[in-house]
C-alpha cells in the first residue's frame, strides 16, 4: 500500500529526529554537558559497553550510575566521531539503528583511542526520540 505525503513527510520528521540524537551524544560528550546528556535519553535508559579483548564482559549502566558515569568522562575527555548512522523505524515510536565510532581522547592530544560501533535502540518518548539503549562494542582499542 503506498504511503500517504502526511506518512513520508512524518517518516522523514522521525528520521532525522532520531539522526540527530547521536551527533547531540557526541557534543554533549564533547562539552560535559551532563544534563543535556541524561535529557536524550530516557528514564531507565541504559548505556553497555564491550570490551574489544574478545571477552564477553558488558558494562551496563543505568539510572543515577549513567549520570555518575557522565560525570567522570571529563576526566579522560573522550572526543568520538559518528559514522555512517543507520536506521530502521520499527512503527509505534519506536526504532533501532546503528552507528559507527572514532575515539580519540583530548588528555591524550586527541591521539586515536579505539574505534567500534552503537547498537542503539529508540523511542519516542513525550513526542521526543530519546535513547532507550546504547549498546557499544569496541572493535578495537589502543591501551
Amino acid at each position: 500500500m503506498a504511503r500517504t505525503t502526511e506518512q513520508l513527510v512524518e517518516e522523514l520528521a522521525d528520521r532525522e529526529a532520531i539522526r540527530d540524537l547521536p551527533k547531540r551524544y557526541c557534543h554533549y560528550v564533547w562539552t560535559n554537558a551532563v544534563d543535556d546528556m541524561m535529557s536524550i535519553f530516557t528514564v531507565d535508559g541504559l548505556l553497555s559497553t564491550q570490551n574489544a579483548d574478545g571477552s564477553n564482559d558488558e558494562r551496563e549502566i543505568k539510572g543515577d550510575d549513567l549520570r555518575r558515569f557522565y560525570v567522570n568522562l571529563d576526566t579522560f575527555k573522550p572526543r568520538p566521531y559518528i559514522h555512517n548512522h543507520v536506521v530502521e523505524l520499527q512503527g509505534n515510536g519506536r526504532a533501532v539503528g546503528t552507528c559507527y565510532v572514532e575515539l580519540r581522547s583530548q588528555t591524550q592530544d586527541m591521539d586515536w583511542v579505539g574505534t567500534g560501533y552503537y547498537h542503539d535502540e529508540y523511542v519516542k518518548d513525550g513526542g521526543a526520540w530519546k535513547f532507550k539503549a546504547r549498546r557499544y562494542k569496541a572493535v578495537k582499542a589502543i591501551r
